[in-house]
């Protein structure tokens, strides 16, 4: 037998009768409740045949049917309808994420003013980021007669889209063209190496719909904005005035409003990221508030993308090799314990606090 599009949107109308009322669906209901243009007869039927497909089941011979297995998976892959939230529940998902986000930003203020309690030096903390995104696959469609949709799937778990207003009309066909070119030479590439060239070439595949090409590099700008996006934080600064390098209460402002620009702890980090630590001693930094003072720093994973960093603020006159122990301890443990990572107990170095 032939899965006919009838067939389809009985099984639809069941189905979603089934989901919402939890009973066994006739014909009769399938009439009154989801208003199928169809006989009663005709419903019948067309159900006696989907059963005989495997997509309905019929729990007992006096009831109506209900779906299958089978008749859900082709439901999921073609039959329903994506719905958009409401505005209640899309607030209700950003309030959670709001309290989620707040939840890791204490918790790890909270370690980094341990760490400083512990060394006796300032800490500087960045929240983790994801450092390597590759973009999987596009998408392009229109959205009616004046809007377009771009669509980016990443290997993160992540499907990101933008509605676009362009000042013209938008072409369905040649979104479809440079969906296509999109994919044949982004797909795969880490967000953050995708360069102007590569634009340029997509664009002269692309033809007339290059004319799409700056919507999708703008879209991919925003992207990764928010992937770079992270929170940093200083604590102990207090510490600081306990070294005599800085009794000098011009020079410890001096520096401490340097620490005080969250822009510039975020540029602490430098080279750090494929490096278990990374020292920065006095001359070697760039800033000029920084020339008599030295920065060590660690860097910290939770799961296989996400990565931030703690580091050591401090004069030039440090334990280094005491201190970088402490610091790749305490952030293979801050990584561990942000992953809920049971398992990780057992990997971490032997290192003596």
């Amino acid at each position: 037998m032939e899965l006919t599009s009838r067939k389809k949107a009985v099984l639809r109308a069941l189905i979603e009768d089934y989901i919402q009322y939890a009973e066994p669906v006739g014909s009769k209901t399938l009439v009154e409740r989801r208003g199928l243009e169809f006989s009663s007869a005709t419903l019948r039927h067309e159900m006696v045949e989907l059963e005989a497909m495997g997509y309905l089941a019929q729990p007992h011979i006096s009831s109506g049917r209900v779906p299958s297995p089978r008749g859900y998976r082709l439901f999921v892959d073609e039959l329903m309808e994506c719905h958009g939230l409401s505005e209640a529940e899309r607030e209700a998902i950003n309030a959670s994420m709001r309290l989620k986000a707040k939840e890791l930003d204490r918790f790890i203020l909270k370690a980094g003013e341990f760490l400083s309690l512990l060394t006796q030096y300032t800490v500087y903390a960045l929240t983790p980021r994801i450092n390597q995104v590759r973009l999987l696959r596009f998408d392009m469609f229109t959205a009616g007669a004046d809007t377009f949709v771009i669509v980016v799937v990443t290997d993160v778990h992540t499907v990101k889209n933008k509605v676009v207003y362009p000042p013209f009309p938008p072409v369905e066909e040649a979104l479809r063209r440079l969906t296509a070119v999109l994919n044949g030479h982004l797909a795969g590439l880490v967000l953050h190496d995708v360069t102007p060239e590569n634009m340029q070439v997509v664009a002269r595949r692309a033809g007339e719909a290059g004319a799409y090409v700056p919507y999708v590099t703008e879209f991919l700008a925003e992207l990764s904005e928010e992937f770079d996006n992270r929170e940093a934080f200083l604590a102990g600064q207090s510490h600081m005035l306990g070294h005599p390098e800085y009794h000098d209460s011009v020079k410890a402002r001096r520096l401490l409003e340097y620490l005080s620009d969250s822009r510039e702890l975020a540029r602490l980090a430098g080279a750090c990221a494929d490096e278990p630590v990374r020292f920065v001693i006095g001359p070697e930094n760039e800033a000029e508030e920084l020339r008599d003072t030295s920065v060590v720093t660690a860097s910290y994973h939770v799961g296989e993308h996400l990565q931030g960093f703690i580091g050591l603020v401090g004069p030039i006159r440090m334990d280094y090799a005491r201190l970088a122990s402490r610091l790749i301890y305490f952030a293979e443990r801050l990584g561990w314990l942000l992953s809920g990572d049971e398992e990780g107990k057992s990997n971490f170095r032997s290192i003596k606090m």
